[in-house]
């Protein structure tokens, strides 16, 4: 016969709740980030055009003060194709005015993109790079990771890993400001208010040279990048770059780089 009340151990377990599911879109970008990211985009492209339709005009690079055809250059470039130069056709007057231009934009914007992200504290939380980040073994485990195509921390999806930051913060912090003050110190006006920007680099010679080398690094950086993204998912990445919203990937391989 059956008692009255069953013994605790033989009652019905309460069913457990599961835990909630974790969101599948994250706010990701700014909107600071993402206005100085389009506008800059554009600005780098149109720079580069002109910039080397003002090469054209003397391919070659030396150290020192001067620079100039009896010098011996480190670097002889050939002279770039007319589909690679802002205008198509040879006009230095007309690069230099579309490059100058084209410099406050790039100048004034980064001045804009780093206040705005120092007030919301971008700086602080996407790119402060932290002592442990930077160890043997924590680089290390970054590299094998990004060569299996897995760029973000399932625990924080949004957040940026050591590599990440530290292409940026090279790009921010020191590509940008030299390009912009070597450009300066190629200025005459500039150069005769400022002299010190030109003693800084070694001469206008070298200035020049610089100002080259640092294009180099940001088209560098540019290639990277864009292949990072079509890796990562071009729709997801530039998506987000567009609405500030991220979709967490479905699968560990599908990760973010923009």
């Amino acid at each position: 016969m059956a008692s009255a009340a069953e013994p605790a151990d033989h009652q019905a377990a309460a069913p457990v709740e599961a835990p909630p599911a974790p969101p599948r879109r994250l706010y990701k970008h700014a909107l600071s980030t993402r206005l100085w990211h389009w506008v800059n985009a554009f600005t780098i492209f149109i720079m580069i055009g002109s910039g080397l339709g003002i090469l054209n005009a003397h391919p070659h690079l030396y150290w020192g003060v001067h620079g100039a055809q009896p010098d011996v250059p480190w670097l002889e470039l050939p002279h770039w194709p007319s589909w690679m130069t802002i205008p198509g056709s040879y006009n230095l007057s007309l690069s230099r005015r579309w490059h100058l231009f084209f410099a406050l934009v790039l100048g004034f914007g980064l001045l804009a993109f780093m206040i705005a992200s120092l007030l919301n504290r971008h700086f602080q939380k996407q790119l402060t790079i932290r002592t442990h980040e930077i160890a043997p073994g924590h680089l290390w485990h970054d590299i094998k990771e990004h060569l299996a195509l897995r760029f973000h921390d399932p625990a924080n999806p949004t957040a940026f890993n050591v590599l990440q930051k530290i292409a940026y913060a090279f790009t921010l912090f020191v590509l940008l400001p030299v390009i912009i003050l070597t450009g300066l110190g190629m200025s005459p006006g500039i150069n005769a208010a400022w002299p010190w920007i030109l003693e800084l680099f070694g001469g206008r010679a070298s200035a020049r040279s610089i100002h080259f080398l640092a294009m180099c690094g940001i088209i560098g950086f540019v290639v990277v990048h864009l292949a990072l993204v079509i890796l990562a998912g071009p729709v997801r990445e530039v998506g987000s770059m567009i609405t500030g919203y991220w979709r967490v990937p479905d699968h560990g391989h599908e990760e973010s780089e923009a």
